[in-house]
């Protein structure tokens, strides 16, 4: 007569220890300090908020400048960044098209005294656009977590320079046929030393900020 044996299975269930959560999105700073909610109607109003605050950092930025032949040296590729960073890549790339727009409409808010069309396809168009990609680059990794190092938002706003230098070396090369010797000294050189300086200094404010806001909620 043989005896039978029973052996018991552990039971599992699909727990949450059995089955690892998704990682909670990370938020961009703006959204930190002014959050809102899906279908709330001021989520509509804070980005019309902060669009306007952009476009007008954008143009006081655009008002300290250090004049040279082509292109004017300013404030506003850190500005780009940052709010490419802070906003990420949806509201950061649509604050800066909206900017181009107010310049296109005639607003003063480039680095000459006047609007309009004309530096849209002079010298500085090329870094014009190249602002819309740059807050593009520098929003999508910072919204991936690249703002919460200094080191890793500082690769992102190396990034974001590259995509503005890039855009103005390629259309003071070809576009107003300068060629590539000339667009880079004119285009390049002359705002290598400036570009580190302002991707350290956003790269160090913006995590610190975080940490702040962070510790405030």
């Amino acid at each position: 007569m043989t005896e039978k044996v029973f052996v018991t299975l552990p039971e599992f269930s699909l727990s949450d220890r059995s089955v690892p959560s998704a990682a909670a999105p990370h938020s961009p700073l703006a959204a930190l300090m002014w959050p809102t909610r899906p279908g709330e109607s001021v989520g509509a109003l804070r980005a019309i908020v902060l669009v306007a605050l952009g476009t007008a950092l954008m143009a006081l930025s655009a008002k300290v400048n250090l004049p040279l032949p082509y292109v004017p040296m300013t404030l506003q590729t850190l500005v780009v960044l940052m709010i490419g960073a802070a906003y990420g890549w949806r509201l950061g790339s649509a604050t800066m098209i909206a900017y181009l727009a107010e310049g296109a409409l005639g607003l003063p808010v480039f680095a000459g005294p006047v609007g309009g069309i004309a530096p849209l396809v002079g010298p500085t168009a090329g870094y014009l656009f190249g602002f819309v990609l740059a807050a593009f680059v520098t929003g999508w990794l910072a919204e991936r977590g690249w703002d919460r190092s200094v080191l890793l938002l500082f690769a992102a706003m190396a990034v974001g320079h590259v995509a503005i230098l890039a855009a103005g070396f390629g259309w003071l090369a070809f576009g107003l046929g300068l060629g590539a010797a000339k667009a880079w000294h004119v285009g390049i050189v002359p705002f290598l030393a400036a570009s580190l300086v302002k991707n350290a200094l956003g790269a160090a404010l913006l995590p610190a900020a975080r940490r702040i806001v962070e510790r405030r909620g």
